[in-house]
């Protein structure tokens, strides 16, 4: 059985960062592209980054420059680095095996709030 269980999320000041963890079991992770994407408050999913199995990261516009991803495959687990956070950034955030931003996610995410 797949499962991805999102941590790390929490309340932030503006320009603050926090750092999400994504443990992931039920597959192979290591050959695994990897996602993260976020649902703000009252809006749909929206893409944040992608992680290929070799490392190679892509962001969102939004985001890029103040998100790192990156992957530890010994501990089948994804990161998410967020710095410089803005209140705009206020969202929960999933990771995700296959890139689905039109179905409700089946992981239960982490919230992170950014607020002064």
């Amino acid at each position: 059985e797949v499962q991805l269980v999102e941590s790390g999320g929490g309340l932030v000041q503006p320009g603050g960062s926090l750092r999400l963890s994504c443990a992931a079991s039920g597959f192979t992770f290591s050959s695994t592209m990897m996602y993260w994407v976020r649902q703000a408050p009252g809006k749909g999913l929206e893409w944040v980054s992608t992680m290929a199995k070799d490392g190679t990261t892509f962001y969102a516009q939004s985001v890029k420059g103040r998100f790192t991803a990156s992957r530890d495959n010994a501990k089948n687990t994804l990161y998410l680095q967020l710095n410089s956070l803005k209140t705009e950034d206020t969202a929960m955030y999933y990771c995700q095996r296959d890139l689905r931003l039109r179905d409700p996610p089946t992981s239960r995410g982490t919230q992170v709030t950014v607020s002064s």
